[in-house]
């Protein structure tokens, strides 16, 4: 295939995942930085990740949820272009989320800070989050909680919004929230009766009484 086919090939695939406006950039740098890009099913463990090539696997890969919507698609996938990036240029020689890659994250995120991309309320906190990333998105919290209104998952909410006494449905387990604990929210399992200390910002879905 030529460069503009492959870049074609690209934008088809983008398409579905991205906003418009990011697709052209982000399908040229798929070529610039030499990656498979893979789309992977949810995930709660984590939204994406980078693998250089090793041995006989000629080629590095990007793995990405399907499930994100558009902006934290787009926001997991320069953090994971930034990584590759870094690799090229310092191989293991540096720290995954050291100033290297900060620094190229910060770089490569230049290109779609602006409301033909983004929202407006997620621009402002994603160039205060660019400030000093994080490890992953959804480790800041202010930058998760505006990303997740953009989700379409229906009755999905953090479980910080919950009273106490709720009942909600996590990894297909009922629970039901009983209070603070410190930074912690302390739930019950009420199958097992088991108590369990959950982070404030845990998707959870809500169980309407």
């Amino acid at each position: 295939m030529t460069r503009e086919q492959l870049i074609e090939r690209n934008k088809q695939v983008l398409r579905k995942y991205i906003p418009e406006k990011a697709i052209e950039r982000i399908s040229e740098m798929i070529l610039e930085y030499d990656f498979k890009l893979i789309i992977k099913g949810d995930r709660r463990s984590k939204w994406g990740d980078f693998r250089a090539s090793y041995g006989d696997r000629n080629y590095s890969t990007i793995t990405i949820n399907k499930s994100l919507n558009p902006y934290s698609f787009l926001i997991t996938l320069v953090h994971e272009i930034a990584h590759c990036k870094t690799y090229r240029e310092f191989g293991n020689k540096v720290d995954a989320h050291g100033r290297e890659w900060k620094k190229n994250f910060q770089i490569l995120m230049q290109h779609f800070l602006n409301t033909d991309v983004f929202p407006i309320d997620v621009l402002y906190v994603l160039r205060k989050h660019l400030q000093n990333p994080l490890a992953s998105a959804n480790a800041d919290v202010e930058l998760y909680k505006v990303l997740m209104n953009y989700d379409s998952k229906e009755k999905v909410v953090l479980l910080e919004y919950l009273s106490d006494g709720q009942k909600f449905i996590f990894e297909e387990n009922l629970y039901q929230r009983i209070g603070l604990v410190r930074k912690r929210i302390e739930c019950v399992q009420l199958s097992t009766n088991k108590k369990y200390l959950f982070s404030p910002i845990v998707e959870v879905e809500l169980v309407e009484e």
